[in-house]
């Protein structure tokens, strides 16, 4: 995807009245449709992926898709224990953390993908 924006944009030719480099407005106006399509459509994609973030030895899982949103925990039942609620809630939030990272890192290798590996700001 890349190479071919970066190949579409060396080939526009700027009018006299102006624009940025080689574009002019409309151009980059087009180009900016098409990175939004782009974007909506990696977004789609990463809602169909997911993480998996663990703990405790992989006592406690944590499952998200690739727009951090939470689909499962599954707790192994030899952590639960009426006694030690403190150690499974700690257990809990180190599992979110970790699939939370790595639904993260996940978004943003789509994203690099569209950009070039350019990070833009507000992209994601």
């Amino acid at each position: 995807m890349s190479r071919q924006f970066r190949r579409q944009v060396q080939k526009q030719k700027a009018p006299a009245g102006g624009g940025i480099g080689n574009m002019s407005m409309p151009n980059m106006s087009s180009q900016m449709g098409n990175i939004m399509k782009m974007q909506e459509m990696i977004q789609e994609d990463l809602g169909s992926k997911t993480v998996e973030g663990t703990s405790g030895g992989d006592l406690v899982k944590v499952e998200m898709n690739g727009r951090q949103e939470l689909i499962s925990i599954k707790i192994n039942p030899s952590v639960v224990n009426p006694e030690e609620v403190d150690m499974l809630e700690d257990l809990l939030t180190v599992a979110f953390k970790d699939a939370l990272a790595k639904s993260q890192e996940l978004g943003m290798e789509s994203m690099s993908k569209l950009t070039g590996g350019l990070k833009i700001p507000g992209l994601f």
